[in-house]
């Protein structure tokens, strides 16, 4: 709606948006946003609760600004808006009318208050936001030709804005991970980096820092021409393991491709059998390094099957489903089974009369695992693409990710998903901006 005052006409306000260069730039970036979700998510709402004041899609304009313009705290994101009364009224929002006013409406009055911004960042939809990244994805395929062959995974740290993340305020039990902060009780304490250094008698001791807060889990893509891309988003409280972030990152990813990727790379953290089965399952591979996880490493032939302490291949026997929720295959003592050669070993196990046993996870992942060449060209290529998630870490760090002030779970999760939605944005132009320039050269 466009209003009339005193002073402009509404002939005159419409030319005032129009050529407002604040205006410009904002409609040209949520250009690139398909809204159509936002009216289809209003019209699913119950119809027997009293309508919104304002509409959905002005509160999401105005939140995306705020991180755009790179806000903290929502009473900067309505001091930004009572500056700029022609974005209030290109974002939609129910305008109380006043002839008066130099705009025809009262900027105070119409925008919710700092309070209820706030109120209203925690409990947007998160399957809405998801939507919307899902869209950005699909918009970015159309322009770039095979985007998502091949997903790298990584989690990025957030510090929850409490004291304990604070170094200069005393704090008594500062890493007991059993409280519950009042700060912010969703957040969960974990370990932001490990490393081990060096004591007088030439021993080593493992050194942790420590921090309050979530992760957030990234699914990336990238592309020579193009550039980085964000697949997927999820957001944990920094107490789970960076592994557990796979399953719902790899299922966003697959649904917003509508496809599965071919490849996957992330770094050691992610060295589990079934991040290795998800790309064999689609004839690629898992760039990952090895880590045993301090397991006793033993030897294994090229094709998986495990050799004894004599370095003799083993006898498969038979499979079973193991309690960890995989294929396992027994492999028994190669002098003894399928039958005894008469050959003997001096081995305990064999002294027995037994010999050895390993019972080994057969799924295709657990032997792409261990047999895979990390030397290969293949591997090395793949896996120089987990640096698209560091990149894009590094443009959510820019863009304030890392500390928001918020005091929960929800408003940080939401904040998240709307931070990756702007990168992708971006990507978007980005990406537009080629091809034009490419057709433009035909």
């Amino acid at each position: 709606m466009i209003p009339v005052s005193h002073l402009f006409d509404q002939s005159t306000l419409a030319t005032l948006l129009d050529h407002d260069p604040v205006v410009a730039d904002y409609r040209a970036f949520f250009s690139l946003i398909d809204w159509s979700l936002v009216e289809q998510w209003e019209r699913s709402q119950s119809t027997h609760r009293r309508p919104p004041l304002h509409s959905e899609r002005a509160y999401l304009k105005a939140f995306l600004l705020r991180i755009r313009e790179g806000f903290l705290y929502s009473t900067q994101l309505r001091q930004f808006l009572l500056k700029h009364p022609l974005l209030i009224i290109d974002f939609d929002f129910h305008l109380v009318l006043d002839p008066q006013k130099p705009y025809g409406f009262d900027a105070q009055k119409t925008l919710p208050s700092r309070f209820w911004l706030s109120k209203k960042l925690r409990w947007l939809d998160q399957g809405l936001l998801q939507q919307l990244l899902e869209a950005t994805v699909s918009a970015l395929q159309a322009q770039i030709p095979g985007l998502g062959e091949t997903v790298a995974f990584d989690v990025k740290h957030i510090y929850a804005w409490v004291k304990e993340n604070n170094p200069r305020a005393y704090i008594k039990e500062r890493f007991d991970k059993d409280q519950v902060l009042i700060g912010d009780p969703d957040c969960k304490l974990g370990v932001k980096r490990s490393t081990n250094q060096e004591q007088p008698d030439g021993s080593t001791k493992e050194k942790k820092e420590l921090l309050w807060g979530y992760g957030s889990g990234v699914a990336a893509a990238t592309t020579p021409d193009y550039g980085d891309v964000v697949l997927a988003e999820y957001t944990q409280p920094f107490n789970e393991n960076d592994v557990t972030y796979f399953r719902p990152l790899s299922q966003r990813a697959a649904l917003a491709l509508q496809h599965f990727p071919t490849h996957i790379t992330a770094d050691a953290a992610y060295d589990a059998w079934y991040i290795y089965e998800a790309a064999a399952r689609h004839g690629g591979i898992a760039a990952v390094p090895l880590n045993q996880h301090g397991h006793l490493v033993y030897e294994r032939a090229s094709d998986g099957v495990p050799l004894c302490p004599k370095k003799l291949r083993m006898h498969p026997t038979y499979q079973f489903n193991h309690t960890y929720g995989y294929r396992a295959q027994r492999f028994r003592c190669p002098l003894l089974f399928p039958q005894a050669t008469g050959n003997t070993c001096d081995h305990a196990q064999f002294g027995k009369g037994k010999g050895c046993v390993k019972d080994v996870n057969w799924e295709r992942g657990a032997r792409m695992r261990v047999s895979l060449n990390r030397e290969s060209p293949l591997y090395k290529a793949i896996y120089t693409q987990r640096t698209s998630c560091e990149r894009i870490n590094s443009q959510a760090k820019e863009i304030g990710i890392e500390r928001p002030r918020v005091h929960n779970h929800r408003s940080v999760a939401n904040l998240n998903t709307l931070t990756y939605v702007i990168i992708n944005v971006r990507a978007l132009s980005r990406a537009i901006s080629i091809n034009r320039g490419l057709l433009q050269m035909i």
